[in-house]
């Protein structure tokens, strides 16, 4: 069944087996693990998906490619509604093992999931996306760099990001107007093993102070956090700093100062 890409849904479906394969391979789980796809489109991810992965649930939107799943991967769990709105502490019902997260996201809601998967803590354990390259570049920016940012900051903090391999635009039906490539996200690392559960400072305060240093990101710290800080600064942090330079870390030590002060 031909699926005509739809625009309003920023549809560019994957056309590459090889491509498809490498993808696959890249997911690890087990027997007794849930794999979750966002967006099987036609089914390029979701057909060697089901045939390597028995507990196998999508998400997906577009009635079309439902009706194309249902067809060609009968024993797939299909939700009809968009990864955003779903209840993902449900999909751990009846699971013993872990949840791991596939997919080839859609570029104008890339950030959004993204974003919902870093809030999650350990309720994955891996997630592997094809993404806009340059949204995964930023993913994995070190301080000092133009493409180091608000994603960058966040994704390092909670967990440890992989950027896999990259993918012409080529290999899609239409060719978007931009490269992409795969990265791998697990939760945890040295510094945070059980990533949300274990920083030092809500999670909401964390992405405040975050947000509101990049926001003016040329300015020094002093003046960047001042909405926030007032005139008050920890002693213990050069406030001629600007946000771009500071360690992911050091993000954390910054909230949880303003946390224990203000709440």
């Amino acid at each position: 069944m031909y699926l005509k890409p739809k625009k309003s849904l920023g549809q560019h479906f994957l056309k590459d087996r090889n491509i498809a394969g490498k993808i696959v391979n890249s997911v690890e789980a087990g027997e007794n693990d849930r794999v979750v796809e966002i967006g099987p489109g036609t089914g390029a991810l979701t057909v060697p998906l089901s045939q390597k992965f028995p507990d196998l649930h999508v998400f997906e939107v577009d009635s079309r490619s439902i009706e194309v799943i249902g067809q060609t991967c009968p024993g797939v769990v299909v939700h009809p509604v968009s990864f955003l709105d779903a209840d993902l502490a449900s999909l751990r019902e009846g699971v013993s093992g872990n949840l791991v997260i596939v997919g080839n996201l859609p570029y104008y809601i890339t950030s959004p999931i993204l974003f919902r998967i870093l809030d999650q803590g350990m309720l994955f354990s891996q997630a592997v996306f094809m993404i806009q390259k340059e949204v995964a570049s930023r993913l994995v920016a070190r301080p000092r760099t133009k493409e180091y940012g608000i994603l960058s900051v966040q994704a390092q903090v909670l967990g440890r990001m992989k950027l896999l391999f990259s993918v012409s635009r080529h290999v899609f039906q239409p060719p978007p107007k931009v490269e992409s490539a795969v990265i791998s996200y697990r939760p945890g690392n040295e510094s945070y093993p059980q990533s949300v559960g274990d920083l030092p400072v809500s999670l909401e305060q964390f992405k405040r102070v975050v947000r509101t240093a990049f926001q003016q990101r040329r300015k020094k710290l002093s003046n960047a956090l001042k909405p926030l800080f007032g005139d008050e600064f920890p002693d213990r942090f050069d406030a001629g700093r600007r946000a771009e330079e500071l360690e992911p870390g050091e993000f954390v030590e910054l909230a949880a100062w303003f946390e224990t002060l203000h709440g």
